[in-house]
């Protein structure tokens, strides 16, 4: 008679229902405890944990491997489930109730003495948890962090797919573009002199799938920029990219709240759509960010028509000179912040470049007259003034109201970054809300003062809005780019467009940010070409996977739901890259290194 093989059942499977199964279980030693006579494990692996015993009257060779186990030692046991005495059972644990006997043990590996244990890694410098990925990785929370990943991936997927979506990878080695983020490049060997560059994106090749007449492609896409980076920013990174023919912005808009309300779902959060609309104008004028959060209100109000006819010569000048005075009201704050406070954000408005920041408080009414506070503001305005503005700015008895003059951009800015640092120390923003949404109708331009031109807001393959295409050569500044990005609680989760479709646009907006023939041939031959073989209509967007899981998880940091992340100096310290190559490779590159070696400390020893 040939016996059954026990399939492996795994910790997190195991319930009330299993009690009187066999089961063979594999993993870790979670933690072991030894009350002189019992011995006691928990066995976890990726699905959960579950108390193992041995008993030396039951079966002394278990119990004697129970002795010799230590964390994290790898076993395999079998045994029959069973529920444990009541007053036993672990309310913190899913298998709290159950227990097994194992019958048969299997040391399969050993451990040796941890950098740091795992139910301490919360209290370890992250560098060094990095250097140890793999242990830190092992954690329960960091695989939750990537179950949830990969869930997130494959709903996005199965949507896209109900759309008749096709799946189609684009090359890794490619060419190097002139426009956004510095390049990462790659030197070709069989090619001396010439380079590859990794990809910041797939947009040429989505566009080219699209002229090639595929209508709808998605791809999982990697994707490189050589840049600072910072908590939310890795040089690698993994993005949704998605591309339509046929279609305009509501049905690329339509389709992407499909698939992205299915995958914060995954996270728990359910988002309604449609998502609301703003345009870049109404975020700007209203929030002072193109990716506002709107958990709270502080909505900035304007105060340029008090301004311009005024006294008070700072504000006149700026609104003579098509400046902007804007404001925003604290309701019931008037007496509650203190004058140290008011100083510390006259210099955080500063950092965005605003002159300083006025203010008034407006008191409760003492026998019929308002009590009022200011930075001098009521030495230049008229009391008629003083009420006007108080009407402008929405403020009510008990409201303190907080004022910077400048340029559109210095007022948006300053006052932006200050709405979201107010909510962050007053507590106003509500974490059980989640608010997400669309901004449209973004600059097409804007000017890029170093190099002294326009340059392309999102890219240059953005199309402009129909109704401003005649203010190309005139205007570049007032003309709408068909762009859209999807906001969610403040952050920017992905930015797409509605691209160019004809040869002689696309040249035209080329020439506008200062390729002429030449060099656009030179850089986007290619594409200009296509472009003349009967492209479609056809628009796309782009979402962050990381930066999407980083929200639906709660993390903090990018780098917890990426499994090999590098340090902000672009290092991994797992795997110590980058790192030197031999000069035989570099010949074989036909490449020279310009780095000179460190100067050993004891050879500046032997000099000093």
């Amino acid at each position: 008679m040939v016996n059954k093989k026990i399939q492996r059942t795994y910790c997190g499977q195991i319930t009330s229902q299993s009690i009187g199964e066999e089961v063979k279980l594999f993993g870790w030693v979670h933690v072991r405890r030894d009350l002189g006579g019992l011995v006691f494990i928990e066995l976890r692996d990726h699905t959960g944990r579950i108390q193992l015993a041995a008993d030396p009257k039951r079966n002394s060779s278990v119990h004697n491997i129970f002795l010799s186990l230590r964390n994290e030692y790898v076993i395999a046991a079998t045994g029959i489930v069973q529920k444990r005495p009541g007053d036993s059972a672990n309310s913190n644990l899913a298998t709290g109730e159950l227990e097994i006997y194992p019958e048969h043990v299997e040391l399969l590996n050993t451990c040796q003495t941890l950098p740091f244990q795992l139910d301490e890694a919360q209290n370890v410098d992250e560098a060094y948890r990095l250097k140890y990925r793999y242990l830190d990785l092992r954690r329960p929370e960091m695989q939750a962090n990537f179950r949830l990943r990969h869930a997130v991936v494959t709903t996005i997927r199965e949507q896209l797919n109900k759309h008749h979506f096709t799946e189609i990878e684009t090359p890794i080695l490619t060419k190097a573009t002139p426009e956004g983020a510095r390049d990462f490049m790659v030197p070709s060997r069989l090619n001396a002199g010439l380079w590859y560059a990794l990809p910041q994106s797939p947009q040429l090749f989505k566009q080219t799938l699209m002229i090639s007449g595929f209508d709808r492609y998605y791809q999982i896409a990697r994707c490189f920029r050589d840049e600072d980076l910072r908590a939310d920013r890795q040089p690698e990174f993994t993005q949704i990219d998605v591309e339509m023919s046929f279609i305009d912005e509501e049905d690329i808009m339509a389709v992407t709240e499909s698939w992205i309300t299915a995958a914060f779902k995954c996270g728990g959060i359910n988002i309604p759509i449609p998502l609301p609309r703003y345009t870049f104008k109404e975020v700007m004028d209203c929030f002072g960010s193109d990716k506002p959060d709107m958990r709270f209100d502080l909505k900035i109000k304007d105060l340029t028509t008090l301004a311009a006819k005024c006294q008070f010569k700072v504000f006149n000048e700026v609104a003579s000179f098509g400046g902007f005075v804007r404001s925003i009201c604290l309701p019931g704050k008037a007496n509650d912040v203190s004058r140290r406070v008011l100083d510390e954000w006259r210099d955080f408005v500063k950092l965005s470049g605003a002159q300083g920041l006025m203010w008034v408080a407006y008191g409760q009414d003492i026998d019929g007259k308002p009590q009022i506070r200011s930075a001098g503001l009521d030495k230049y305005l008229s009391p008629e003034e003083m009420t006007e503005l108080k009407t402008l700015s929405g403020a009510k008895d008990g409201d303190l109201v907080l004022i910077v003059a400048g340029t559109y951009h210095v007022v948006c800015q300053s006052l932006g970054r200050l709405r979201l640092k107010i909510a962050e120390e007053l507590k106003l923003i509500d974490e059980s809300k989640n608010k997400m949404f669309w901004v449209l109708e973004f600059p097409m331009f804007e000017w890029d003062a170093d190099n002294k031109r326009w340059a392309a807001m999102h890219h240059p393959f953005t199309a402009p809005h129909p109704d401003d295409l005649h203010l190309l050569d005139t205007a570049p500044d007032k003309i709408r780019a068909r762009a859209y990005d999807v906001v969610f609680n403040g952050i920017e989760l992905g930015s797409g467009s509605i691209r160019i479709h004809d040869q002689a646009t696309q040249a035209k907006i080329f020439k506008t940010i200062g390729l002429d023939e030449e060099a656009a041939k030179e850089k986007f031959g290619f594409l200009l070409e296509a472009l003349s073989t009967g492209a479609p209509p056809h628009g796309g967007i782009a979402l962050g996977i990381d930066r999407m899981v980083m929200l639906l998880t709660g993390m903090k940091s990018i780098r917890d739901v990426i499994a090999f992340p590098k340090t902000q100096s672009g290092t991994c310290l797992l795997t110590d890259a980058p790192s030197k190559v031999s000069p035989e490779q570099l010949a074989e590159l036909k490449v020279a290194s310009t780095v000179k070696e460190k100067v050993k400390e004891e050879k500046k020893a032997e000099v000093v």
